[in-house]
This record gives C-alpha cells, sequence and structure tokens, in this order.
C-alpha cells in the first residue's frame, strides 16, 4: 500500500457529518468533499454506491486533488475524476430535453442511443431531475410555446393546430388551465390577468402579500417595498399589477396573522404555480407540521424521489409563498439551517417561534 496513503491525515472538524453523508449516500454532499479508502487505495463521492468501507479505512478530502495528492486514485464506479453523478445525469437531461424539444418528433429509444445510454436509465433520470417522463416533458414543451404560437397566429384556430392540438375548444382549455389565461388574453400580453398587491410591516419586516382572483399567488419577505414590487413584477411579468386599495385589507391580515403565528380558522385560497415537480415538493412542505423539521432528503422521499435532495433544495428555494407553504421547515440532514429565500435569520425566528408554540 502506498505509504502516502497510509499517512494520510485530513483535518476533520466535520468527520461526523461526512462519514454519515457516505454511510447515506448523500448525492447532496458530492463535490463538497472526497472521501478515500486505504484498504483499496481509491477515493469516491460520497453517493458512490460502492461497498460502504469501515470507518477506520476512511479519509476525508476537501478537493480532489487533495486525494490525488496523497497517493489516491479515482473510482471507476461513481468516476470521481469526472462531474458528480448528479451533475452528469443533469446534463444528459438537458441533452435530452433539446431533442425533445425539437420540431422533428424522436422516439425514446433513439433519444437515449444518441445519447449513448439506455432507454431505462434515462427515463430514471429524467423523472429525477424533472418529475416527469420525457414523453410527459415532450408534451409539456409543446404547451410552453403556447405564447409564441398565439402570439404568431391571427386565429386561435391556426394555433391550435400549429400546436399539435385536435381542436381550437381543447387547445383553449389547455391554455386556461397552463397559464392562468386564455389564449385571447395571452395575445393581449396577459394585460386581462390582474395581481393585486399590498405591502405592509411583519415581525419579520416588510411583507408583500399578491392575489388573483384564484387566491394568494406571492408572500415574500424584506426591507424594501421598491425591491419587493419589482421582484413580483419580474416573476408575474405578463400580468398588470395593481396596488391594493383597501379591498384586499381582510385577506392582507389573515395573512399577516400566519406570519405572525396566530392561530385563524380561515382557509386561505392559493393560486400557486410551478413546475409539476416544484407543486409536488410544496404540497409535501404542507404537511410538515408546525414546531416540526424535515431534511431535504425526507422531502424527496416523501415524493417518492429519493434521489433528488438537490432538486427539493431548489424547489425549496423557488417557493413563492413565505410561511404559507413552509420550505423554513427543511433543514439539512444534520439539523443546520443551509438557507432562506428571504435570510436565514427570518428563517431561524419562524423555527425559534414555532418550538416555543408547540411545547407550551
Amino acid at each position: 500500500m502506498n505509504s502516502k496513503i497510509r499517512q494520510a491525515v485530513v483535518s476533520g472538524v466535520d468527520d461526523a457529518i461526512r462519514l454519515q453523508a457516505v454511510r447515506t449516500r448523500d448525492s447532496t454532499a458530492d463535490g463538497t468533499f472526497f472521501y478515500g479508502v486505504t484498504t483499496t487505495g481509491i477515493y469516491c463521492y460520497p453517493s458512490c454506491p460502492s461497498r460502504v468501507a469501515q470507518a477506520e479505512n476512511m479519509r476525508f478530502f476537501d478537493a480532489r486533488a487533495d486525494a490525488k495528492r496523497a497517493g489516491f486514485r479515482p473510482c471507476r464506479r461513481c468516476q470521481a475524476d469526472e462531474l458528480p453523478p448528479a451533475e452528469r445525469r443533469a446534463e444528459l437531461v438537458v441533452r435530452a430535453c433539446r431533442l425533445l424539444e425539437s420540431d422533428e418528433p424522436h422516439a425514446i429509444d433513439d433519444i437515449a442511443a444518441c445519447l449513448d445510454t439506455n432507454r431505462r436509465f434515462l427515463q430514471r433520470a429524467f423523472r429525477e431531475a424533472t418529475g416527469l417522463t420525457p414523453k410527459a416533458w415532450q408534451l409539456a414543451a409543446r404547451r410552453g410555446r403556447l405564447d409564441a404560437i398565439v402570439r404568431d397566429n391571427s386565429r386561435i384556430t391556426d394555433a391550435a393546430f400549429d400546436g399539435g392540438y385536435s381542436s381550437a375548444s381543447r387547445f383553449h382549455n389547455d391554455a386556461r388551465e397552463r397559464l392562468g389565461m386564455t389564449p385571447s388574453v395571452l395575445r393581449a400580453g396577459g394585460s386581462g390577468e390582474k395581481i393585486r398587491y399590498a405591502v405592509t410591516n411583519s415581525s419579520l419586516g416588510r411583507t408583500i402579500v399578491a392575489w388573483t382572483n384564484r387566491g394568494i399567488c406571492c408572500i415574500a419577505l424584506g426591507e424594501d417595498d421598491k425591491d419587493l414590487v419589482n421582484d413580483l413584477a419580474a416573476r408575474f411579468s405578463a400580468a398588470q399589477l395593481i396596488a391594493d386599495d383597501g379591498e384586499g385589507l381582510v385577506l392582507v391580515q389573515q395573512v399577516i396573522d400566519r406570519v405572525e403565528g396566530i392561530p385563524s380558522a380561515a382557509e386561505l385560497p392559493l393560486d400557486i404555480r410551478g413546475t409539476a415537480f416544484q407543486e409536488k415538493v410544496w404540497r409535501a412542505l404542507q404537511q410538515i407540521p408546525e414546531g416540526t423539521t424535515a431534511s431535504y432528503a425526507d422531502v424527496a422521499r416523501v415524493i417518492d424521489k429519493p434521489s433528488a435532495s438537490r432538486a427539493v433544495a431548489q424547489a425549496c428555494g423557488a417557493n413563492p409563498l413565505a410561511v404559507l407553504v413552509p420550505c423554513h421547515r427543511v433543514v439539512r440532514a444534520d439539523g443546520t439551517l443551509l438557507g432562506y429565500r428571504w435570510g436565514v435569520d427570518k428563517k431561524a425566528e419562524l423555527l425559534k417561534r414555532e418550538a416555543i408554540k408547540r411545547i407550551s
């Protein structure tokens, strides 16, 4: 055995956490560190599917170069000298998406062959990354082009058939379902979609509440009113934003009560919009009991995507409804706070309040 390997010692302040990541094959840890096995002389990603070595035979490294300098060679199974497995799968999915979204339809077997992989692996990677099957993605891509199709056609029937729909009525209904507006409204630049909003104070700072005629579509926390409104405009760029004149006072107060943790019997209507995967994550977050937390991996398992922890974290970051969709209740596997779109300090405060409320 290479003497460098036997002598390799890494400052292991977080070695216990790293060991746990290896034992659970935590893909979210890939790239944050590597581990070497002294009995084999190989270094791996934390998620490597190989049999987990004994703790006394492991050495942890902050970077791939450190492992190489210590005399370890890359694992062929997890391909530790290349991008992390999740990133390689993501790149594969991106390339598949481009083929699925092309004007010429492609069969999944042909796409797999083109990408030098097999159908089963591609389908699994695709579902983990997007929450959809390749065929469903192909359909969603077609629907995603509704905007351009409607604007480029002078008649709704032309737009329907250009988009591959069997009838104008099906196209009309699909557009309302997927875009939140009818084709005629979309043709006008979304000017018929009205979103009212109000900015007010809460104990977490300035808070913007926005709603459509279907329900609350945005709750965001911040310090500057202008920034909050600009962020709302960026999220709903095709809609008409209307500053509330007091008509929504009761609704806004009900939201602020929720932010403050004040119990309410009112069932607040939500108009939440995201990808199929995001909406699945957001529904799961609403099932986490107040005063408790779950890890990103826990949420991934709940939605039957056990290897999608990183995608779950991204969906949490895209959550448009602070507090009502409690992404603040999701933490790292070791209990530490990974981040929060509106500030980790606000996340800590919300968790503190809920913990106190639960034991009181």
